[in-house]
């Protein structure tokens, strides 16, 4: 039948005519000469790496995995020199946009008194903080560290999926695939220019020392703020204190006097002037929001109000992790750069229009729906691959608040060839790049994090719904170096 057809996908290696696309052709020659069981011994020995490592991930419910590995697949995802830049570009322009739309609703709202955002769209945003309107946080830098998940449909076609600016996480599995890549398959890497990702925790450290507070005058003190062990991403927490060679604190290690945040260490009390937290702005402090959070600091937010401490992200860049807002971006870019977006979104219904509502409730079969404050993959409906009691459930849930809701279409996503047991298969990938910002410019690292789907016919590429992750190589050319050159 025609709905049960599933659409053409961009294949990322192999062209329709069957011919390996340039950028990928020695990867498909090793993989045409290379027996499957060196693969599997190869893609077994990366599962052996990654245990002894301790690299895992939690899940919340899962009373039978309470941690578990992410899958890694041993076959790289490639793109060129020239595809990057463009990206690059891109990236950098939506982050800058994201910095100046909070700096703008925190202080003087421009955008809302201009009418091209709907203020009940902020103002009623449960990310919104109003503690923080008035707020001049240092260097005019909300957000320090983003994650921008991408799509690819088409040779050029990228498109942005979602902007994670709280506390986007990933950037652990970005660098331990590169280290077991470079490992376990030295030859690939003497055959590619493959763009470096090891200094990211350089870039990072440099970043966060750059934004410390302006009344700081000797080197300032950085560590990050986690919740604890029993966290889904307490590894990439402890992983990243110890990349920075900074100290690794829960809320317990730290106090504050004075409006001034201290460190408890075996030799006193020492002064902290950045915290990289990866705290929920809930459970920050809980004086100023939860009072039962007892992982986060009392008077925190009193420091960070007098200016003395800067916190990375920001406290209410939730706000423009929003999907909600996420569908204003090109206005958005517009507003505060006069430029148009160089990376599309992907066209979105904002079920909190009575039109677009009610043409997604009559599209549920079609559509991927989900709520504005979602993440991981949860509190949403893939159309096509729901049954009709799914569907009727969820659209029982969508007309209770359909505010809460946007919808897109189902997207072709690419696929790149992954390792199973049973042989190479095409599987669809997203891939989130991380964006630094300090008080020099905004950086990206070369490549990212990509997911891949490792069910058949899946688009859910959440590790917390049965996703994978794979290296990420920019090849480098002249493209990219112009590109380096440039930023």
């Amino acid at each position: 039948m025609q709905e049960d057809r599933e659409p053409v996908c961009f294949d990322e290696m192999t062209l329709p005519d069957g011919k390996i696309r340039p950028v990928y052709e020695k990867i498909a020659h090793w993989l045409a000469n290379t027996p499957s069981s060196f693969l599997s011994a190869r893609h077994a020995q990366a599962e052996l790496l990654f245990r002894r490592i301790g690299i895992t991930f939690a899940v919340y419910g899962d009373k039978d995995a309470t941690e578990r590995l992410i899958p890694f697949d041993i076959i790289p995802r490639l793109l060129d020199g020239g595809e990057w830049a463009r990206l690059e570009t891109g990236l950098i322009q939506r982050v800058k946009a994201l910095n100046m739309f909070l700096a703008d609703i925190y202080g003087a709202q421009e955008i809302l008194k201009a009418g091209r955002i709907p203020a009940d769209l902020v103002h009623g945003n449960p990310q919104f903080r109003p503690e923080m309107v008035g707020c001049k946080v240092p260097h005019d830098i909300f957000v320090h560290i983003a994650g921008i998940d991408l799509v690819r449909i088409g040779e050029n076609d990228f498109y942005v999926l979602e902007d994670n600016v709280r506390t986007p996480s990933g950037v652990s599995y970005m660098l331990e695939n590169r280290e077991v890549m470079m490992r376990l398959t030295p030859d690939l890497f003497a055959e590619h220019r493959v763009a470096p990702v090891e200094n990211y925790p350089d870039m990072l450290l440099a970043s966060l020392r750059s934004v410390a507070p302006v009344n700081v005058a000797r080197e300032p003190v950085i560590a990050v703020l986690t919740p604890g062990q029993y966290n889904s991403a307490y590894y990439e927490h402890s992983f990243l204190a110890d990349k920075l060679g900074v100290e690794l604190c829960e809320g317990r290690d730290l106090l504050v006097e004075d409006d001034v945040v201290y460190m408890r260490t075996t030799e006193g009390t020492k002064r902290v002037d950045v915290l990289y937290r990866r705290i929920d702005d809930d459970f920050l402090d809980p004086k100023a929001f939860r009072a039962d959070s007892i992982i986060g600091v009392p008077g925190l937010m009193r420091a960070y109000l007098a200016g003395n401490v800067t916190l990375a992200n920001a406290v209410g860049t939730g706000v423009a992790d929003d999907k909600a807002i996420y569908t204003y971006m090109p206005e958005i870019i517009d507003f505060y750069l006069g430029e148009p977006a160089i990376l599309k979104n992907v066209p979105t219904w904002r079920c909190r229009e009575p039109d677009a509502y009610a043409y997604v409730r009559d599209h549920l079969g079609e559509l991927v729906v989900k709520e504005v404050n979602g993440s991981g993959g949860y509190g949403m409906l893939v159309g096509p691959h729901a049954s009709l009691a799914e569907r009727e459930t969820f659209a029982a849930k969508l007309a209770r608040n359909p505010e809460n809701f946007i919808a897109q279409p189902t997207l072709a996503l690419s696929t790149c060839p992954t390792f199973f047991e049973s042989g190479i298969a095409p599987r669809h990938v997203d891939l989130r790049p991380f964006v630094l910002t300090g008080s020099t410019g905004v950086k990206v690292v070369p490549g990212g994090l990509t997911r891949v789907a490792l069910k058949e016919k899946s688009l859910v590429v959440n590790s917390s719904q049965g996703g994978g992750t794979k290296d990420t190589w920019i090849i480098e050319g002249s493209a990219q170096r112009q590109s380096q050159t440039q930023t």
